[in-house]
């Protein structure tokens, strides 16, 4: 489809939500909108799990993470995570190859501490296990946010059939407002990340009689490593 049948089409569905509104083309948006839009406000209801103290948050983080089949392992430095990663690997008979996001939060560890082989930048069909930094982790279900950009390439997160994700226990919140609230705390109005990936476990699907597959639609394995930058820092 060519890009003018693209904007054509497009154009016909704004246009009848227009419509439906009772709203005139270019006519600016109601000013409770706009000022919504401006003081985002956090929901009220939160779930009685997500009301914790942070350590409890990530006792329950990691909880909620295995019971979905994703793995989760403590580590106390990030000196520490080469060493992790290559022993993830060793353990399940996985190749000692990774594809590292180009962030210095990954590619600058000290992987010459192992005998893995390390490359860095986006990943291709030959890449069987990418590590990756998080945005992150929500206690309430145990999910990642993970942010696309020049140093987090989207593909890290989709096309190795490993994952491993690395998060630091002190950007564990409770819910998915927290991190919302951090992100435009942190990014400043209009200048949010194109994409945004919300991971809870590896990939699945239970189209096929019902019966969960695990890498469906992207890793087949989740590897969670958390760093303990609390004990860091006191």
């Amino acid at each position: 489809m060519s890009t003018s049948s693209n904007r054509t089409s497009r154009d016909a569905i704004l246009g009848r939500i227009r419509k439906s509104l009772g709203r005139a083309a270019g006519e600016a948006a109601p000013l409770a909108v706009t000022e919504r839009l401006a003081s985002p406000k956090a929901n009220p209801v939160v779930p009685m799990r997500a009301q914790l103290a942070h350590d409890q948050q990530v006792e329950l983080f990691e909880k909620m993470a295995t019971s979905v089949s994703a793995t989760v392992s403590m580590v106390v430095s990030d000196g520490d995570i080469p060493r992790e990663v290559a022993r993830f690997l060793a353990d399940h008979n996985l190749p000692a190859r990774v594809k590292t996001s180009p962030d210095a939060a990954v590619s600058g560890l000290p992987w010459s501490d192992t005998a893995l082989e390390v490359s860095i930048g986006i990943a291709g069909a030959e890449d069987a296990v990418s590590v990756t930094p998080s945005f992150a982790g929500v206690a309430e279900t145990g999910s990642l946010m993970l942010r696309s950009g020049a140093s987090t390439p989207y593909t890290l997160n989709m096309l190795p059939d490993t994952h491993i994700a690395v998060l630091r226990v002190s950007d564990i919140v409770g819910t998915y407002e927290e991190v919302w609230a951090r992100l435009r705390e942190k990014e400043g109005h209009g200048n949010m990340p194109r994409t945004f990936l919300w991971v809870t476990g590896p990939s699945r699907t239970g189209d096929i009689e019902q019966t969960i597959q695990l890498g469906a639609h992207g890793p087949r394995r989740l590897h969670i490593v958390l760093v303990d930058d609390t004990k860091e820092n006191k």
